[in-house]
């Protein structure tokens, strides 16, 4: 996502004209249009969800070779429909998303590892992502996809740190590989009722998180860097209240989703 779009902002292509398009969705019209970044995420879940999980857990492979061209497909065609994106731009993101995931699987394992179980990791992980961030900024002026870029990376920042807390703390273990792969549990209520409340608890969690960091780092920003916050949409227009919000809010939730919500459900007992 965070390559997607930095290449937006190198390519510059405009979204397609309307007329004679009718566009359905204008919340990201002020964004450019090459590569379709939702084709990117389209193809790369569904891709890296079978590869991550067929050999670790117990189900036919004709499974996820069905999924991967309907999640992909539907979520491609969508932008098309919506009047976002040209079929240029769609094949343009699928394309790119391949030559990303062929770079960087092969080292999944040695980032993940690091991310657990160096010292510095959280650090190093916080250091980097800001890095990026500040550099997204720079290269045009102010649009959605600012904000989009801020909020990717202090997410992938704080799953990371909270998936290094998590495993220091043996909060989530590798299962021995002669388990693998997994077998699915026998579908009870007893399991539906935890899966359920789960949800419900991490959901009312992670936006009580969010809400009370919003509060707080964007009057915080602009008092720190002097912006006027009567208008809290202008004021997010500034680098110096974007950035700062986006990534310490998001960051937060992917740190609450990987640590804090595990860690509640183990609490209360049902994890």
């Amino acid at each position: 996502m965070y390559l997607g779009q930095c290449t937006k902002d190198i390519v510059r292509w405009p979204r397609p004209a309307s007329p004679p398009v009718v566009k359905l969705e204008v919340f990201y019209n002020s964004e450019y249009s090459m590569p379709s970044t939702h084709a990117m995420s389209g193809t790369a879940i569904p891709i890296v969800l079978v590869l991550l999980t067929y050999g670790r857990w117990q189900y036919p492979l004709i499974y996820g070779l069905i999924l991967i061209p309907c999640w992909c497909s539907l979520v491609c065609l969508s932008r098309i429909y919506m009047g976002m994106h040209s079929i240029l731009d769609i094949i343009a993101g699928f394309l790119y998303t391949i030559l990303i995931l062929a770079i960087f699987y092969p080292f999944v394992d040695l980032i993940d590892n690091f991310n657990q179980t160096h010292k510095y990791a959280p650090l190093i992980i916080i250091g980097l992502h800001l890095a990026l961030g500040i550099f997204s900024f720079t290269l045009d002026t102010w649009s959605t996809s600012r904000g989009d870029t801020a909020e990717i990376l202090g997410s992938g920042a704080g799953i990371a740190c909270g998936s290094h807390v998590t495993y220091n703390m043996g909060l989530m273990l590798d299962p021995p590989l002669d388990t693998l792969p997994l077998v699915r549990p026998p579908i009870t209520v007893t399991l539906l009722g935890k899966a359920m409340l789960r949800i419900l608890v991490g959901m009312v969690f992670v936006l009580l998180v969010r809400i009370i960091m919003k509060k707080l780092t964007i009057p915080l920003a602009c008092k720190i860097f002097n912006i006027p916050c009567d208008d809290v949409r202008k004021a997010r227009q500034h680098m110096e209240v974007e950035l700062p919000y986006r990534y310490i809010t998001y960051g937060m939730v992917g740190f609450s989703i990987a640590f804090l919500a595990p860690y509640i459900f183990s609490f209360i007992g049902i994890s």
